[in-house]
C-alpha cells in the first residue's frame, strides 16, 4: 500500500492554475452585485435605509467600492490577502445587516437562510486566501 505522497498525480495537473480558477469563481459575485448596486444607486440607498445601515448615502459607495476593487485584487494576486480580509469584514457586515433570516419566515426566510449560508461559505474560502495567499499566478503573491 503507497502513502498518498508516492501517488502518481496526472502529469499537466497544475494546483496554481485551479487556485487562480477558484479565485476567479470565489469573487466574481462581488462586481456583479456592486454593478447592480451602482445602476441603481437611488434604490441601493433606499435599500440600505431600510435595513438600518448607518448613513446609507456613504455606505452605499463603501460597499461599491468594496465590490468592484477588491475582487480585482483578489484576481489579479495583487495584494491579495489585504483584499481577502477586506472582503471578509465587508461580507460579515452583509450578514449582520442583511441576512437575518431568524427574523423572517416562509419563503422569505428560506431565500435570507440560503443567503446567509452562501455568505459564510464565501468568508471561509475567502479565510482559504488570507491564509494561504494567491498561488503561483499573482502579480505579487
Amino acid at each position: 500500500m503507497s502513502s498518498p505522497s508516492n501517488r502518481a498525480e496526472p502529469a499537466n495537473l497544475d494546483l496554481y492554475l485551479y487556485l487562480l480558477i477558484a479565485r476567479v469563481l470565489l469573487v466574481v459575485i462581488f462586481p456583479i452585485s456592486g454593478w447592480a448596486k451602482l445602476s441603481n444607486l437611488a434604490g441601493t440607498v433606499t435599500m440600505l435605509a431600510n435595513l438600518g445601515t448607518p448613513m446609507p448615502d456613504i455606505a452605499v459607495w463603501f460597499a461599491i467600492g468594496f465590490e468592484l476593487v477588491l475582487p480585482v485584487l483578489i484576481i489579479l494576486g495583487l495584494f491579495s490577502r489585504w483584499a481577502a480580509l477586506g472582503l471578509i469584514v465587508y461580507t460579515a457586515c452583509t450578514v449582520i445587516l442583511a441576512h437575518r433570516f431568524w427574523e423572517y419566515s416562509g419563503q422569505a426566510q428560506f431565500g435570507q437562510t440560503m443567503s446567509f449560508f452562501k455568505n459564510i461559505s464565501v468568508m471561509l474560502g475567502l479565510g482559504f486566501i488570507l491564509q494561504f495567499g494567491p498561488g503561483r499566478y499573482a502579480l505579487k503573491p
